[in-house]
């Protein structure tokens, strides 16, 4: 049986949503959309959620002053609110506080407890810290990181602390990971952060502290055997992958894990492309099938920040455009894993220019035909031509849109040049008589053109559902009535630009 399992990054609750974390749920939505029409909408598992314990967390919910629970609980909330305006279509929603989650965590840290590394070592073994900490980052940042004696991504300077905590033997992985990455078993895409994985793995990656100290980090999930350390918000965050599956006997376990594809920023490479596989091998569990990473973003050329006020948040869009246009217009910008420039200036001209200029204009003037000259009646051989199939598989989500719109295009332009109109009025020399169509040569033509303008647009409206469910249906429900007829709105209204 075929299955697909997509997953979002769990998204840290220290701040409301914004349009990076938009970005990658919504390519995990149109992935999950996708498969959905190839194989069946039970085969296909899609997982967001939120990661909620750490020291920032804390630290944030004690300037609300209100208690960690109460501050998570808000703010992931928010979360599922702008899922829901987006239109997202998750099958369920994580949070590592969730009594479940915390419980497998708990289960998943006893196992790794007894296990061995391939080595034959203790896979977590305890050790004594002593470094710099960056509670910004919930980790330990080297010297060479810093700028000015400061966290380059927080501008703070990083707390000196030593403490025990409870290490995973993450070296003794890595030639494993190494392997398995280099053969293809673990996909990692693009080619680029591939290359980086391995280079980090060739210049050695230190053990991984999977505990803080109780006095350090306060709000977490204890370590079982250890009372007096919580687990490290990693390990935590991680496992959601399979504790939101019912790890180890559940049926969505067994049914759908391995993942076939964790989606994520380049800030959380490391952590999943090498402590998250090591995880599993210690666990005995199989490794997912591919990791897809996307790069940093900026807004409109600047770096996405507070300060300069240019953070956007999804619901703002969605009010102005709606769902679906949202998507599109974030989409069809640029190419997915490339560091990419969000350009809101650019949007309102986009969108008069694809939706309303471009496929509302072709929706209209084909319904318009075939409802004037042939009594909205047309015999036409629906059939799927997969447009943009294989770009939708290989995560090229661009790539998808512009074959679609090389479509609408070409339709558009081969109206202009055979102005059907002109061929539905009987010429006979020169003049048109009353009642049209009553040259045959004619009338077959028009039918002809009629026939591929139709059919392009079924397969338009299908090969836009993973994108536009709602206007997919729209069109398509225009196309394969009895008798079609031209919308009486516009698809898109028109936007008026300043």
């Amino acid at each position: 049986m075929e299955k697909f399992y997509i997953t979002t990054p769990i998204y840290y609750v220290n701040d409301k949503p914004h349009i990076g974390h938009a970005y990658t749920t919504i390519i995990a939505d149109v992935l999950a959309h996708f498969w959905r029409t190839q194989i069946g909408e039970d085969n296909v598992f899609f997982l967001t959620g939120t990661d909620e314990h750490g020291a920032k967390i804390a630290e944030a919910a004690e300037k609300n002053n209100i208690s960690p629970q109460k501050f998570t609980d808000n703010i992931s909330t928010l979360f599922k609110e702008a899922w829901h305006n987006l239109e997202i279509s998750n099958d369920y929603f994580v949070r590592t506080t969730d009594e479940n989650h915390k419980k497998i965590v708990v289960d998943i840290l006893k196992t790794l407890k007894q296990a061995k590394t391939p080595q034959g070592n203790d896979v977590l073994y305890e050790g004594e810290y002593e470094g710099l900490y960056c509670i910004g980052c919930e980790k330990f940042i080297t010297a060479s990181e810093l700028v000015d004696d400061k966290c380059p991504d927080h501008n703070k300077v990083p707390e000196k602390l030593s403490e025990k905590n409870w290490f995973f033997k993450l070296s003794d992985f890595l030639p494993s990971i190494k392997e398995k990455i280099e053969s293809g078993e673990l996909i990692i895409y693009p080619e680029g952060r591939k290359k980086e994985v391995l280079g980090l793995i060739k210049q050695g990656v230190p053990d991984i502290s999977i505990s803080r100290s109780n006095k350090s980090v306060s709000w977490g999930i204890d370590i079982p055997w250890d009372k007096d350390q919580k687990t490290y918000v990693w390990v935590d965050a991680l496992s959601n992958y399979i504790t939101a599956l019912e790890y180890p006997a559940g049926e969505n376990f067994k049914k759908f894990w391995p993942a076939d594809v964790h989606l994520m920023g380049l800030e959380i490479l490391k952590f999943h492309t090498l402590l998250w596989p090591a995880m599993l091998m210690a666990l005995g569990v199989e490794l997912p099938k591919s990791m897809y990473i996307h790069g940093f973003f900026t807004i409109d050329g600047k770096k996405m920040s507070k300060t300069l006020g240019n953070v956007i948040d999804p619901n703002e869009l969605v009010n102005q455009y709606g769902a679906e246009v949202s998507k599109y217009l974030i989409l069809s910008q640029f190419a997915f894993g490339a560091e990419s420039d969000i350009k809101i200036e650019d949007f309102p001209i986009k969108y008069n220019a694809d939706l309303v200029n471009g496929l509302g204009n072709l929706v209209n003037r084909v319904t318009n035909m075939v409802e004037q000259y042939m009594d909205g009646k047309i015999d036409v051989d629906f059939k799927d031509m997969n447009l943009g199939h294989e770009e939708l598989k290989q995560l090229h989500f661009r790539e998808a849109l512009l074959t679609i719109w090389q479509v609408i295009a070409k339709d558009n332009s081969l109206i202009d040049q055979e102005k059907p109109w002109v061929l539905a009025k009987d010429k006979v020399n020169g003049e048109a008589r009353d009642g049209g169509l009553g040259h045959e040569a004619n009338k077959e033509k028009l039918t002809k053109i009629l026939q591929e303008l139709t059919l392009d647009l079924y397969n338009i409206a299908l090969s836009l559902k993973p994108f536009m469910p709602k206007k997919s249906k729209e069109i398509l429900d225009i196309i394969t009535a009895k008798q079609i007829k031209k919308p009486s709105e516009p698809l898109f209204p028109r936007l008026q630009i300043k």
